[in-house]
Order: C-alpha cells, then sequence, then structure tokens
C-alpha cells in the first residue's frame, strides 16, 4: 500500500494550484507516493475587509496550517514564503524545503481592453511596499486597498472599481494569467517582497522528508536567506515598507533593498558578495540603508 502524503494549503484557488506544483514535481522522483490536499480556510481568508497590517500582519494566512501540522492533520503545508513570518512561530515546526523561483516581479494588470491607467479610479493594492514604489513612478494616483484572491481582484478590476493592480507576477503565471500582464515592474522599479515567487514547504521537525530534496532549491535557500535576514533587522513584517530581492549572478549575489523609516525617509541601495555569505551581505545592507534613512 502506497504512502499518502496530506498536503496542507490554504482554500483559494491559487494556494491549491500551488500545493499541486509541489506534488506534481515530487511525483516525478517519488511515483509510489499519494497525495492528498487538505485544503484550510486561514484568518487572513476570512477577513476582506481591513488591510492586513491592522488585523495582525504576517501569521494570518499561516497559523492555521501550522496548527493543523501540530494536530498531526497534514503532513506538510504549502505557503507562499513571503507570507511567512520571519521567526518560526513553533520550536516543532520549520521549512523543509523551498521551491525554484517562479518570476519575483510585481505586475501592472490593467481592466479587459484597456490600454492605458485612467486617473479618475483608483490603482488597487494590498501592500504598502507597493504602495510607496508605485506612487514614485506615477504620479497623481489615488491607490486603494483591495483585497480577496486573485480571481476576486480580477473581477473588481473588471467590474470598474479600479483602474489597474499591482499583483504579483508569479500567482497570475501559476494561474495561467499571462495575458492580464500589462507591464512587468523592474527590480529598480519596484523591489518585489523578501521570498516573493518562492513556495515553502514546512514540516514537523525530526521527521524523513527526503522526499523533497529533489525538489528543494539551494538558490532559493541562498537568495531567501539574505532577503529575510535583511527583513528580520529591519524589523520587518507584513505591514513594514521592506523590500529585498537577492539575484545570483555566477558566485556572486546581488542583493538590492529599501527601507522606509517611520517619519517616510526613503532609502533604497545595492550589495554585492560571495553568495555563501548570504546573511552577513542581508545584515551589512539593512544596517546600511538604516542608518542613511535616519540620518536624513
Amino acid at each position: 500500500m502506497n504512502r499518502t502524503i496530506r498536503v496542507g494549503s490554504r482554500n483559494s484557488t491559487l494556494a491549491i494550484m500551488q500545493a499541486q506544483i509541489v506534488i506534481d514535481t515530487v511525483k516525478k522522483t517519488n511515483p509510489l507516493l499519494d497525495f492528498e490536499i487538505v485544503a484550510i480556510k486561514t484568518t487572513g481568508d476570512k477577513i476582506l475587509d481591513k488591510p492586513l497590517d491592522l488585523v495582525g500582519g504576517k501569521g494570518l494566512f499561516t497559523k492555521e496550517l501550522e496548527q493543523a501540522l501540530l494536530n498531526g492533520n497534514i503532513d506538510i503545508a504549502v505557503h507562499s514564503f513571503k507570507d511567512m513570518p520571519i521567526e518560526e512561530s513553533n520550536n516543532n515546526l520549520s521549512i523543509v524545503a523551498l521551491s525554484k523561483r517562479e518570476s519575483p516581479f510585481d505586475v501592472l494588470v490593467l481592466p479587459k481592453d484597456a490600454s492605458k491607467l485612467d486617473n479618475s479610479k483608483p490603482v488597487g493594492s494590498s501592500s504598502l511596499r507597493r504602495t510607496i514604489q508605485f506612487a514614485k513612478l506615477y504620479d497623481g494616483f489615488e491607490i486603494k486597498a483591495v483585497r480577496g484572491n486573485v480571481p476576486t481582484r480580477l473581477s473588481k478590476l473588471d467590474g470598474g472599481e479600479y483602474s489597474a493592480l499591482i499583483l504579483a507576477e508569479a500567482g497570475l503565471n501559476r494561474l495561467s494569467l499571462q495575458n492580464r500582464v500589462s507591464r512587468v515592474f523592474t527590480v529598480d522599479e519596484m523591489i518585489p517582497a523578501a521570498g516573493q515567487g518562492i513556495l515553502a514547504v514546512q514540516g514537523r521537525q525530526g521527521e524523513d522528508y527526503s522526499f523533497l530534496n529533489d525538489f528543494h532549491s539551494h538558490e532559493s535557500e541562498i537568495v531567501s536567506k539574505a532577503e529575510r535576514i535583511f527583513l528580520k533587522k529591519l524589523g520587518g513584517g507584513c505591514s513594514s515598507p521592506v523590500a529585498v530581492y537577492g539575484q545570483i549572478q555566477g558566485n556572486e549575489l546581488l542583493l538590492t533593498g529599501m527601507y522606509v523609516e517611520p517619519n517616510g525617509n526613503i532609502e533604497r541601495g545595492k550589495i554585492s558578495g560571495d553568495k555563501d555569505k548570504n546573511e552577513q551581505l542581508g545584515e551589512t545592507l539593512a544596517v546600511r540603508l538604516k542608518e542613511k534613512a535616519g540620518g536624513k
């Protein structure tokens, strides 16, 4: 009898698609394993009338899945890495694998059949990080919070509530909605969130997750460690307008970051160095930007 792995996922279309990506990849090298997706509604999926930073920030999309892991109701949980708190909430849980990175970039999505931005309607953004950077690129646009899963947001856009949305390209790619992308923002225009485009698989400490060995991306591990230490040094959470993106170029790691002081001062910068010193690079860049922003 084949072993069945119960895979915990948020119950949105995108989250279930992401869990299926993990399953399909793992089955290529573990054909005798069976998988079952267990969809769980998280607090972040239930509270849709308030910005995330007003209802708890990071952890809103993970804690019910973590509880299911601790209770033994699921064997692994699949998360968008950018949704995960910097600190493990429970010592009995850990990240056991990371996916190859999908597109890390943010994109502009216009209503169907629209060819340009209409400044008579607000632009929808769920993130202060995106909002701050968009305002630098486009002057004179109202930016309004938008919640809900990707299809819900697109429905609001096409229904005339917004002139555009700012979304993660990875989510649109995974939902086969690439045709909705109107503009891909470069890293110099809009620095992504830490971990954006990476899926994290969480499991219980001390258990055998060797079936994930071929799924795990060492490159994602290198860049995400740098990104997350940068976030940690700046006290970054879901509500903090902190942005950081790491990319490997040969043996070098190039890290681009943004820090916003509580008083509104914005500092951006880059650092590069040996990819094996990833966490040191992330920490150094964080300290450098914080000092610059505070000195303005």
